[in-house]
């Protein structure tokens, strides 16, 4: 229980950032169990509770510090998912993505809460080069650097490689949660999420996709695991075609279930993924530093 948690034996709280985005709505009900309360923050209109769903809705914004503070209040956890989620122009990406991750560690420090999970990216690393995977096509994207690889693939904790403004906020959001572990205590997770849709997203999906359910239980799993500190993880199911280390994950008690293989006969190499072979952050490093992300095609 978090210091400002009420007496033995009351539900658990975690508090939910960007629970209104397309990962905070699919975690919404397969988080729900005996005993826990989500406590949901957006900056847009949610859906009310349902009958008998243990949700509180908060509705504020990232750079509300006061409002951020409030809703750490009385939390066991936070699940930090609030961010723009693609590409942007630096201000935007320096004001919602590290301003407002530095802004929910330090309200939930002051809260006493002593667990946060955040979302980071795999685009934190997305210029590492998968040379087992051939040569792009003539004319593609060429650039990144060799990934380097464990006894399970690509380390969880693989020194950053962004792959634009957007991966580097990620690594800069990864930093700020070792800060905060380091300096205050607290146990943080920073999940180098793929992509996490109902189904893979093209054929790169095959290897990144991060099923809704395995999400739950990676995001469970960093919620109840006695593994305290400072973790980089990778967020990905157990797919045929991964090429992302599972161990690390593995250590604190996630067991994905789901496979990408299911779904091979169905997806297609699009031209941007063929431009972009081999380089973990796909189409995001074939896309103008800077520029609003617009997903061009389904391989995001």
């Amino acid at each position: 229980m978090s210091a400002g948690a009420a007496s033995a034996g009351a539900p658990r709280r975690v508090l939910v950032t960007g629970a209104a985005g397309r990962i905070g709505r699919m975690l919404r009900p397969r988080l729900a169990g005996p005993g826990l309360v989500l406590r949901l923050l957006d900056v847009r209109e949610q859906e009310p509770a349902g009958p008998g769903e243990p949700v509180e809705i908060v509705r504020a914004e990232l750079g509300d510090a006061d409002a951020v503070g409030r809703a750490c209040a009385g939390v066991d956890a936070v699940v930090h998912l609030a961010a723009l989620s693609g590409e942007d122009r630096w201000e935007e990406i320096l004001r919602v993505n590290v301003e407002g991750t530095r802004t929910v560690l330090e309200a939930a420090r002051l809260a006493g809460v002593p667990r946060v999970v955040l979302a980071s990216s795999n685009h934190a690393v997305g210029c590492y080069r998968d040379d087992a995977a051939g040569s792009p096509v003539a004319g593609g994207v060429g650039g990144g650097v060799p990934a380097p690889h464990g006894p399970d693939g690509v380390p969880a904790d693989a020194f950053p490689r962004p792959d634009g403004y957007y991966g580097w906020s990620k690594a800069a959001v990864e930093a700020l949660g070792s800060l905060y572990a380091d300096r205050y205590g607290m146990t943080v997770f920073a999940l180098r999420i793929g992509a996490c849709f109902d189904r893979p997203p093209g054929l790169r999906g095959l290897d990144t996709w991060l099923s809704p359910d395995d999400c739950a239980r990676l995001v469970s799993a960093c919620l109840t695991t006695g593994v305290t500190g400072f973790r980089v993880l990778w967020g990905v199911s157990a797919n045929t075609r991964r090429w992302w280390s599972l161990a690390e994950a593995r250590e604190i008690g996630y067991e994905p279930r789901d496979d990408a293989e299911a779904y091979a006969g169905t997806v297609r190499a699009t031209e941007a993924e063929r431009r972009t072979s081999g380089l973990l952050g796909g189409i995001f490093c074939d896309w103008p530093l800077g520029e609003p992300w617009v997903r061009r095609s389904t391989a995001g």
